[in-house]
């Protein structure tokens, strides 16, 4: 069953961005914009996750955080989100019982690897990635062939990753992209096509791996 992620953030392009690489990641997002409809949210849906801004119109995130924790509710693992650098602020939210603090503007890669960990701390263990011969491990962030390691770089690893996740599918290259160098990168889809070459060759899946025309790439495996 996906994860569902409650993001709440008034700045629709950001939550859309939160969004988009969650649902990579196989994670069931829901988008809030207000603190007020936070709370209702919160009250009356179950969560594994929930991103809050600090700055949002109605009620911020710490004082939905307070509201909350005096009515009893009980509350998902929180990761805050703010463009303020104050050692106070971030305190605060700690002690309110927040797993974590990002600062704006961030990486969707790091943002992605924060909430991958407050997810494996709060639910089981991620399971294993396996195709053909070779097992990917999310938590342990290791790759094996045979039995025998794999050395990756974590851009590798990213797409390995990805393919991975969604056997027999067809990936754009912008998906893949987005994965691996994050929403900002400025490269072209050239290097997707670089890292996908050298995987071929780490991993002997030449045929594997196969590239669909005008889209980007997929990886055939038995399901």
């Amino acid at each position: 069953m996906a994860q569902r992620v409650l993001i709440v953030e008034d700045d629709s392009a950001i939550a859309e961005l939160i969004a988009m690489t969650l649902r990579v990641s196989g994670c069931e997002p829901q988008l809030c914009y207000d603190g007020l409809q936070a709370v209702r949210l919160l009250t009356d849906n179950d969560y594994d996750l929930a991103i809050l801004d600090v700055m949002l119109p109605g009620m911020d995130g710490f004082e939905l955080v307070e509201k909350l924790a005096a009515q009893g509710a009980k509350l998902p693992p929180i990761l805050y989100l703010t463009a303020k650098v104050d050692v106070p602020d971030r305190v605060r939210g700690l002690r309110l019982g927040a797993e974590d603090y990002m600062l704006k503007p961030f990486h969707p890669v790091e943002l992605q690897a924060r909430v991958d960990g407050i997810l494996r701390r709060h639910q089981r263990r991620t399971p294993d990635y396996r195709a053909l011969d070779v097992v990917l491990d999310p938590d342990t962030h290791t790759v094996t062939k045979a039995g025998q390691p794999v050395e990756l770089t974590p851009q590798e690893f990213a797409l390995l990753e990805l393919l991975m996740r969604h056997k027999n599918m067809a990936l754009s290259r912008e998906q893949l992209l987005e994965a691996a160098w994050g929403y900002d990168y400025l490269g072209g889809s050239r290097t997707v096509d670089m890292h996908i070459q050298r995987l071929r060759k780490k991993l002997d899946w030449e045929k594997a791996i196969v590239t669909v025309f005008k889209l980007g790439y997929r990886l055939e495996a038995p399901a």
